[in-house]
């Protein structure tokens, strides 16, 4: 029979799972205890939780929050960076502390309902910050209009320029 307390947190983890913008998985093994504070402290920065949970727990955890596909990453010992921001900034950040970090082996990475694989994760790392992207697709829309609006614009310009010679001309005096 289970225990309330694992039962509230198989509750707690498959909200975080479904409520969350993602979550990437990763070996711990032979991270030691300062590393994982200060992994801890700079994943808070970047809007994330390291959680080091019984794999158990976070399978049916994971199957309450219909994630089924995402059971197959936790094989080992797994911590599960909880992310509540900007999943791919979020997911940038564990990576890189992995690098900082080679104990911590990212496995792969849950992000908006999609299981991403070891390679796939790795790839977010590439991936410029939505707020960037979002800027470059407004710069990539605007560019057609503000042509148009020159183009337009041009033949009146030039239509306004020739009325006032004309009327500049027909102003003075012949010579």
């Amino acid at each position: 029979m289970p225990k309330a307390a694992k039962i509230e947190k198989v509750k707690e983890l498959s909200r975080r799972f479904k409520l969350g913008n993602g979550a990437v998985f990763a070996d711990f093994r032979g991270l030691t205890v300062k590393d994982a504070t200060e992994l801890r402290r700079t994943l808070r920065q970047a809007e994330a939780s390291l959680h080091v949970v019984k794999n158990t727990l976070s399978r049916i955890a994971i199957r309450e929050a219909g994630l089924e596909a995402a059971a197959d990453l936790m094989e080992g010992p797994t911590a599960i960076a909880f992310l509540s921001g900007d999943p791919v900034a979020g997911a940038k950040s564990v990576l890189e502390l992995s690098r900082r970090f080679p104990a911590l082996a990212v496995k792969g990475a849950l992000i908006e309902g999609r299981v991403l694989g070891e390679e796939q994760a790795r790839g977010l790392a590439t991936l410029e910050p939505k707020e960037v992207s979002l800027a470059k697709l407004a710069g990539m829309l605007e560019a057609p209009l503000a042509r148009l609006a020159f183009l337009l614009r041009a033949p009146l310009q030039r239509l306004a320029f020739a009325l006032a010679e004309r009327g500049r001309q027909a102003g003075q005096p012949a010579a």
